[in-house]
């Protein structure tokens, strides 16, 4: 049985971060409001609830999952190194609107699906879902729908397809307009776009001072 608490509210909100904490460290899956779309939400490094997230959003693992994390310092321990690329970024749009992928360090257990030995960051510009990522740590996020279907923007649509396989709705309001992040590829030779989203490839290629290749 799910459980939705308003975060509007002192109180509720309170309440509704305990919950989503703990179910996030009983390989529960939490829905989170975030500053583009509902994401829905796991322990990165627990393995079965990150398939459970796969099966209720009806997707496999040739989309793997990407990670959102509550703090700049969080990357180092994730990554084989953060380039000056990539800290100019983090820098500029963080929290905010942009993923970045990296190789991620060969020592973590953890499974997002067929990442090729990368991992897509992100760290949020929303304080519920701030809050609980510095709580309980690196997750593993999604947008709150099933594949195929349109993202939520509030927690309403999130229940609506995701329904009990979810324990924990936080509700922080519709996100309005729903906007994907934007998505950038620092694992090659050279950064390639592979989303543009909230964040334009202009803007990214000012602060890198130099051009971006795009696949969006």
């Amino acid at each position: 049985m799910s459980t939705v608490y308003d975060c509007s509210k002192r109180e509720s909100r309170a309440e509704g971060l305990a919950a989503a904490a703990a179910s996030v460290r009983s390989s529960r899956l939490v829905v989170l409001p975030t500053d583009t779309v509902y994401g829905i939400g796991a322990d990165a490094f627990d393995e079965g609830a990150v398939q459970a997230l796969l099966r209720a959003k009806n997707r496999g693992p040739d989309m793997p999952v990407g990670v959102l994390v509550g703090s700049w310092s969080t990357v180092d321990g994730l990554v084989l190194g953060v380039p000056p690329q990539a800290r100019a970024l983090i820098e500029a749009f963080w929290p905010g609107d942009l993923s970045i992928v990296l190789p991620h360090a060969p020592s973590l257990q953890w499974n997002l699906g067929q990442s090729r030995g990368t991992v897509m960051l992100r760290m949020p510009l929303h304080p519920v879902a701030l809050e609980l990522l510095r709580d309980v740590g690196p997750m593993a996020v999604s947008s709150a729908n099933v594949s195929g279907r349109p993202p939520a923007a509030t927690a309403a649509e999130a229940q609506d397809q995701l329904g009990d396989s979810v324990a924990v709705y936080l509700d922080g309001g519709s996100s309005g307009e729903p906007v994907a992040s934007s998505i950038v590829d620092l694992t090659g030779d050279a950064p390639v776009v592979l989303r543009e989203g909230a964040v334009t490839r202009a803007a990214i290629a000012e602060v890198m001072g130099i051009a971006v290749e795009s696949l969006a």
